[in-house]
């Protein structure tokens, strides 16, 4: 897979009803769309629960710590190691 620039890129999505804007690096946006994909769910619908479960951390870094968790070896994405 070839990189695409680093430079961040912004999206607004709805989440729990709210509107919100997510910055992130498009090596990350596309990760999310895959992993989304993989679990039949739209990029919105994963980032929602993202939300749901990160407690007090800025939510672009907790879509940059599970996309790393997802893709990490060894790591699962809810950050428990693998067997």
């Amino acid at each position: 897979m070839s990189l695409p620039d680093g430079g961040l890129l912004k999206r607004s999505l709805v989440i729990a009803g709210h509107r919100t804007s997510v910055s992130l690096e498009a090596a990350f946006w596309e990760a999310l769309r895959q992993l989304a994909s993989a679990r039949g769910l739209s990029v919105q619908a994963l980032v929602g629960r993202i939300d749901a479960e990160r407690g007090g951390q800025n939510l672009s870094s907790a879509i940059r710590v599970f996309v790393l968790r997802a893709v990490w070896p060894g790591e699962g994405a809810d950050g428990s190691a693998g067997a």
